[in-house]
């Protein structure tokens, strides 16, 4: 029992608590220590029980869990999982909850995810939320393990570079400390960000109006300029193309790679062989191995890597599984990331054989 995660299910739907709390049960390494039907209950419950872990609904009554969300991370703070409805309204709160310090959010079950896909989603994120590190808030198809290589088409050598980044869990607050830090004239940049469908665009829509540099949620064809970070679209893979001299975004379908779709290594294995070294590589923290075989692939290609430290990650999984891979060429702080990109840029950073 000692090596088992304990969690504290908070939700206002009795049906829902009921459907998690007997699906958590089954996972393995999962102890529900009890559910909650509002915060003020929540409150009681985690003084009580001292749960590792906390899922979170939004909007609950006499206080909605944005709020409570707050207060928990400033008064007792811990890991909490955000369980949100899709809805317009659910996504622009999600994106505020991960601002606020949430690890992560999942969707709601609906029509197309199941109670079942949502139980083993949160059940590998709340087994990593127990160890992922606590940071202040900012002011359905088979999975494959890797992605079979295609003949590289990348030009020996180009005025036009793109960087390519990837995070999973805590990825949204690094995100934007890397996206804030950099001005118009950086790379083109396309990143993939394991997120739920429906909460891309809302977290680029967010990103846009913080950052120097155009932020967007990708679409088919749209070009990778200097100035511009493009955002794989939740529930797509996002890939680099090239039309002519034009590196170019592909959005595509696909079977999950890595268990993600989209997927870390898909971006990273197709920025190598359009792009190779005249691209820079990017992995952050998140858990799994997603993006380890993709940037062994980008470095190979000539490509600079950077790997974020532990000292700096949410969960150091993601680069950890890099760096042993051997793909990770610089191991850096997250504030240092954006300075990379821009030496980089400037052919200050050269890539190293591994």
């Amino acid at each position: 029992m000692e090596s088992q995660v304990s969690v504290l299910i908070v939700d206002d739907s009795s049906i829902v608590r009921q459907a998690l709390q007997r699906e958590l049960s089954r996972q393995p390494g999962i102890r529900v220590v009890g559910t909650a039907p509002d915060p003020f209950v929540a409150r009681d419950m985690i003084l009580l029980h001292k749960p590792n872990v906390v899922t979170l609904d939004i909007e609950m009554p006499r206080m909605d869990g944005l709020t409570f969300l707050r207060k928990l991370m400033k008064y007792h703070p811990m890991p909490v999982i955000v369980v949100s409805s899709l809805a317009a309204k659910g996504r622009a709160m999600a994106i505020a909850c991960l601002e606020a310090g949430a690890v992560d959010v999942v969707p709601k079950p609906h029509e197309s995810y199941s109670i079942g896909d949502v139980a083993g989603r949160l059940g590998d994120l709340i087994r990593g939320a127990a160890r992922a590190k606590l940071r202040t808030p900012g002011a359905g198809q088979a999975a494959r393990s890797a992605v079979e290589p295609e003949p590289s088409i990348a030009l020996a050598e180009t005025t036009h570079k793109v960087a390519a980044l990837g995070a999973s869990t805590g990825g949204t607050e690094a995100l934007r400390v890397v996206l804030e830090g950099l001005p118009k004239q950086c790379p083109g940049i396309l990143v993939t960000q394991h997120m739920p469908e429906g909460f891309t665009a809302s977290f680029a829509e967010r990103l846009n109006s913080l950052c120097e540099l155009e932020v967007k949620e990708a679409a088919d064809g749209d070009w990778v300029v200097p100035g511009r970070a493009l955002l794989a679209p939740g529930n797509r893979h996002l890939k680099l193309d090239r039309d002519g001299a034009r590196y170019i975004a592909r959005v595509v379908d696909g079977p999950r790679v890595s268990r993600h779709r989209p997927s870390v290594d898909v971006l990273f294995e197709s920025v190598a062989r359009v792009a190779g070294r005249n691209a820079m590589g990017v992995i952050m923290t998140g858990m799994g191995n997603d993006g380890a075989a993709g940037m062994l692939s980008m470095r190979n290609a000539g490509a600079v890597t950077v790997g974020q430290d532990e000292a700096s990650c949410v969960v150091y999984g993601m680069p950890k599984e890099a760096l042993k891979a051997g793909g990770v060429q610089v191991v850096s702080p997250l504030e240092d990331i954006a300075g990379h990109i821009l030496a980089y840029a400037r052919g200050q950073l050269k890539a190293r054989a591994a």
